[in-house]
């Protein structure tokens, strides 16, 4: 493949207004050949200004997919079909990306075995909450996580702020699951290799409040657990080898953790007559949960914009987080789907 291969920048809106401008201004200015670059806007009933602002960058390699309201993923299936690009590049409405990420991406895609690149995801602001702090050192804990599966062959997934794949390995997305995650596993299924470009940069900012976040990760969980359940033949080790262990433990596991804190704190508190170590863990758990607690008190207070942050905002942060697994699940044992919604970003 060229160096420079024809991009297609797949972006879906709904009601972005506040955004898609900036946004569109972001990506006409990549450094990457302008005439390589097609930029398709799906918009998905959007009802404000939205479309509005789309056309006025018509004449800059950008067209606008008008579509009925119906959800991102059937939006998503729309437009992608009118795609032109070698690689589809797929972005959200409010990721800004760094100016060398397509030239990042291409650079990839140079080697053969290569059929998807997850970009990486900076967070930008800190809202001054326990929960904005947390979700900026989890992702400094999951992109040291991704460069190493990407040296041991491929990553687990991608993140949708930024990802890639080659056009000719998309198939239509079915509702109801994270389409990031099935588009980019896919790739795995296929026999191509799904790597890690930390120079392929988006920049975003957290939620604005931890209400919002929870409601966030529960929604992304439970579309999460369902695409995983259509690729469930990922976990097969005798035909995929380390990535399904890679899935398993980085997906599967790492959701259920929720079933497993109170087993290990029963056990812990059943041992603690054994000796003094069960009696230092059950001290140092009973201590984490303190400090969640306090998290939770104090959250959206100043107090959290002081390096003593951390020290309540990681355990707030793991306990939100795990509690938004248990309402993932929770959505996916009832068959509860939430395929339209707001981004209520300045909620």
């Amino acid at each position: 493949m060229a160096s420079t291969p024809d991009m297609t920048l797949v972006i879906i809106a709904h009601n972005e207004e506040d955004v898609i401008a900036d946004k569109l201004q972001n990506a006409i200015s990549l450094n990457y050949p302008h005439e390589k670059v097609e930029i398709l806007v799906g918009s998905d009933g959007s009802d404000d200004r939205t479309n509005e602002i789309v056309q006025r960058f018509q004449g800059q390699g950008v067209r606008l997919v008008a579509c009925e309201r119906q959800g991102k993923i059937g939006t998503l299936n729309e437009t992608v079909a009118q795609a032109q690009g070698e690689i589809l590049v797929f972005s959200d409405a409010n990721s800004m990306y760094d100016g060398g990420s397509l030239q990042a991406i291409a650079a990839c895609f140079s080697d053969p075995t290569v059929g998807g690149v997850a970009g990486d995801q900076v967070y930008t602001t800190d809202n001054g909450n326990a929960g904005s702090l947390g979700e900026r050192l989890f992702w400094n804990f999951d992109r040291f996580l991704k460069r190493m599966q990407s040296r041991s062959g491929s990553v687990t997934s991608s993140t949708g702020a930024i990802h890639a794949i080659r056009s000719e390995l998309f198939e239509s997305v079915p509702s109801g699951v994270c389409d990031d995650f099935l588009i980019s596993t896919r790739v795995v299924a296929k026999g191509y290799r799904l790597v890690f470009e930390p120079n392929a940069i988006a920049y975003e900012e957290v939620s604005a409040t931890d209400k919002a976040e929870f409601r966030r990760k529960s929604r992304i969980i439970a579309r999460g657990i369902r695409g995983l359940w259509v690729m469930k033949g990922l976990l097969n080790p005798l035909a995929y080898g380390f990535y399904s262990f890679q899935l398993a433990s980085h997906k599967l596991l790492r959701w259920s953790v929720i079933f497993l804190l109170p087993v290990i704190l029963f056990l812990n508190i059943a041992c603690v007559g054994q000796g003094l170590l069960y009696q230092l863990l059950l001290g140092l758990q009973l201590a984490f949960y303190m400090l969640a607690l306090v998290g939770i008190m104090l959250r959206n207070t100043p107090i959290f914009r002081n390096k003593l942050a951390k020290i309540m905002a990681v355990p707030y942060f793991f306990c939100m987080a795990n509690l938004s697994a248990l309402s993932g699940w929770y959505q996916f044992f009832v068959g509860r789907r939430v395929d339209i919604w707001n981004s209520n970003r300045a909620v």
